[in-house]
């Protein structure tokens, strides 16, 4: 299988420690992987937390006899790009370009068919906008880059949020923008859509082939027959009407209260959520550590780390790497449902 790239992220960040620590325990988990960074950002790191670890860097992101037994970069930066002046703890525009470039290569890699799948590792999303970075984190940067420059046909939703734990998942409607903006962000065609790309993922990346989707309300006890609000009734159940017409198996709208206690999350494959906190907050507090951040609708596979940059943490020893390992595995595990889909 073609290797599976990962993104450090933010270099003064924990990324550096996750993967060094998680090599040094177990270094065939990045057997078939390389790490899309300039190698100096994790010989700094290996050296600032005294784990001596055999690094080096590659000329090309690709995988053989002589790269085994150690952790391997990619470098795909140009001389013109600044990389070498990080400080443990402190982010810097400096580095900025570099972090956006490494994202942009490794997705390309994955779009040319180089690579089975890419792994990010936690971006600085406030030094990247001062870098003048226009989205709003990861998944829509990679949506973007996925286009090829194109636009969206009619502002078709083309892609969708998800984050997976052994014990469920959950997919967002809308992502990365104010709490008062969800209800004019919502609406019926866009809840279609996105049915549609969790129903197509859920198949193709996790080979369960009839997948059972539940989705959440906005409003308290799903709008209470009109009384907490409308959305429900004008734009959640025409969307669900439609995506069984199409044959998917969707139910709801469920109150966000009663669909994630346990007895009613074993019903679902996947729980559909109309806002980030509705998702995030049940399936953190579930699952934080072992949760990976998922892009769907994508043409290739992305996984990510479910926790942030850390700054206060990198260089110490109170760093987990437990959720790299898990997105590291669920990237694995959904290529090689990919690759059977195929046979």
């Amino acid at each position: 299988m073609k290797p599976l790239l990962i993104t450090v992220g933010e270099p003064a960040g924990i990324g550096p420690d996750c993967m060094i620590r998680a090599f040094n325990d177990a270094p065939e988990i990045f057997e078939n992987a390389i790490i899309v960074a300039p190698a100096c950002w994790l010989l700094q790191r290996a050296d600032d937390i005294g784990i001596a670890t055999p690094i080096q860097q590659l000329a090309k992101p690709e995988y053989s006899e002589a790269t085994k037994g150690k952790l391997n970069c990619w470098n795909p930066l140009p001389d013109t790009v600044a990389y070498d002046q990080v400080s443990v703890g402190e982010t810097s525009s400096k580095t900025a370009t570099a972090v956006i470039q490494c994202i942009e290569s490794a997705a390309h890699a994955c779009l040319n068919g180089h690579a089975s799948a890419m792994v990010t590792g936690p971006i600085e999303k406030a030094v990247l906008r001062d870098s003048g970075f226009k989205f709003p984190g990861h998944t829509e940067f990679l949506a973007h880059i996925s286009r090829h420059g194109k636009s969206r046909a009619n502002e078709k939703i083309d892609f969708v949020m998800m984050l997976a734990s052994n014990d469920f998942r959950v997919a967002l409607l809308t992502t990365h923008l104010a709490l008062r903006d969800v209800p004019d962000v919502l609406s019926t065609q866009a809840t279609v859509d996105s049915l549609r790309i969790v129903h197509h993922d859920i198949q193709s990346r996790f080979g369960i082939h009839k997948p059972r989707l539940g989705l959440c309300s906005l409003n308290p006890h799903a709008g209470e027959q009109g009384h907490f609000g409308h959305e429900e009734a004008e734009i959640l159940e025409p969307a669900i009407h439609t995506a069984r017409i199409e044959g998917m198996n969707v139910t709801g709208p469920w109150p966000a209260d009663t669909i994630f206690s346990a007895p009613m999350r074993k019903d679902f494959d996947a729980i559909i959520c109309c806002y980030h906190d509705q998702a995030l907050i049940p399936i953190k507090a579930l699952s934080f550590g072992e949760a990976v951040n998922i892009t769907l609708g994508l043409p290739f596979i992305r996984t990510s780390v479910d926790h942030g940059t850390a700054l206060a943490r990198a260089g110490s020893d109170q760093v987990s790497y437990s959720s790299l390992v898990a997105a590291i595995h669920m990237a694995r595990q959904m290529a090689e449902n990919s690759a059977a889909d195929f046979v």
